[in-house]
Order: C-alpha cells, then structure tokens, then sequence
C-alpha cells in the first residue's frame, strides 16, 4: 500500500491541465508509469486521484458486492461514475476531464492533498474552506475516531 505525504499548491491552466507536484512525483516513481485513475469525490466537492495500484485494488474490495443487492449495485454506479484514466504528459501535467473540472469547481490554483494512498485535488479556496470549518470539529472528532483505545489496538 502506498502511503502518499504531503499537501502542495499547484495551477492549472484553461485546457484543465494541472502541474503534478514534483514531491509526489518522488513518492509515486515506482508506479508513475501506471497512470492514475480519477473521480468524484463520495463526502466533498474534490476530486480523487488514484495511482493505478491502489484503484485495482479498490475494484477488488468493490467486486466482492452481491451485484443482485440494489444498494450495493447504485453504489458502485455512483462510486463509479465519471471515473477516468489520466496519465503525465512530457511536461509532468495531467489532463483533468473537463466535467470533473466543472464537478469540483476548479480555478487556476489547485491544492493536491494526500489522503493516506489518494490524491486530494481541490480548487484552493474550497480546500481552505473546508479546512478551516472542519478545524473547529476537529478535536471532537479525533477524540471520537481515535480515542477509543481497543480501535488503535487494532491499528497498531
């Protein structure tokens, strides 16, 4: 598994192409030449890069649904939908479809994000915007998600 570090401002320009930081180009060298898969976001209005590896390996978890589960099969429609293979160009840019552009709002500045094994890409302000509100809920949420002693047994 991989397990991306670090939070990086980058531009794009009017054609969607966006500048791939050169930090995560060092964390990702082993896989670069895979491409990236790229989506809608499930809970905020970014989008997420996968490297390659880590979208087959999430295609695996999501096969394993019961596909004849109505709730499961809407599920993997919309987990899916406007999913795209991207890849770097010569410059070190990738092409960022032009309705997940519009999906996520995106400007000319671009904050890319780790997410443990996913790349984060947001329009800037929308990224500071959500970080800014979700500082306020923070500590309640750390103490809720990380507080429980037998979950970091279990994550150790």
């Amino acid at each position: 598994m991989i397990n991306l570090i670090g939070t990086y401002d980058c531009k794009s320009d009017a054609k969607g192409r966006m500048m791939f930081s050169s930090a995560f180009k060092k964390q990702l060298s082993s896989v670069l030449q895979e491409g990236f898969v790229i989506k809608r976001a499930v809970f905020q209005p970014c989008l997420e890069l996968y490297p390659m590896k880590e979208w087959v390996l999430m295609m695996q978890k999501i096969n394993k649904l019961n596909r004849f589960n109505k709730k499961n099969n809407d599920f993997i429609r919309r987990f899916t939908a406007g999913v795209k293979i991207v890849e770097l160009d010569a410059a070190g840019r990738i092409l960022i479809p032009k309705d997940l552009f519009a999906f996520a709002g995106i400007k000319k500045e671009v904050v890319m994000a780790s997410s443990v094994n996913i790349i984060e890409v947001w329009d800037k302000e929308k990224y500071e915007k959500a970080i800014n509100e979700a500082a306020d809920d923070f500590a309640d949420l750390a103490e809720e998600v990380m507080g429980n002693t037998d979950i970091i047994d279990e994550l150790s």
